[in-house]
């Protein structure tokens, strides 16, 4: 069985401090994992600093870091914390109010509707699943490289 981690407390500080690392380098988003499933939502932070990430990661207490592949010899070695699912949502409810891009909008989409709409078990019914598919429109159409 696998050892589930909880999302912290965090401080006032460290979810205001979190949030505007999400808003400047991370992401808030709905990925696939495989091909035919649903998406899972995600929230991340890439960067150059793994110490940085450790932070991140000792605070909110759940998560991992990755290394990211290095594209060309002149480009430094870049991380990735991420965190998924109901624990990104627990994190979500904590630094929500400090986001201040168009993060702000998705963090407040999700958590008025991805509970409601992320069965546990992955039983969806036909309505639901339509429902779905409308939440993760609205959800991807919230990103300001679309409709410049």
């Amino acid at each position: 069985m696998a050892n589930y981690k909880t999302v912290r407390q965090l401080t006032e500080a460290d979810a205001a401090y979190i949030a505007g690392l999400v808003d400047g380098e991370g992401t808030v988003g709905l990925l696939r994992r495989h091909a035919h499933e649903q998406r899972q939502l995600v929230v991340s932070i890439v960067s150059t600093e793994r110490i940085m990430l450790e932070f991140v990661l000792t605070r909110i207490g759940a998560g991992k870091i990755t290394a990211k592949r290095i594209a060309r010899m002149h480009h430094a070695p870049s991380f990735t914390f991420s965190i998924s699912n109901r624990q990104a949502l627990r994190l979500l409810q904590q630094i929500a109010p400090y986001l201040r891009s168009y993060k702000s909008a998705r963090a407040t989409l999700v958590l008025a509707h991805y509970l409601r709409l992320t069965p546990r078990n992955g039983k969806y019914t036909e309505q639901l699943s339509m429902e779905r598919q409308a939440f993760v429109d609205a959800f991807l159409a919230l990103c300001p490289r679309r409709g410049h």
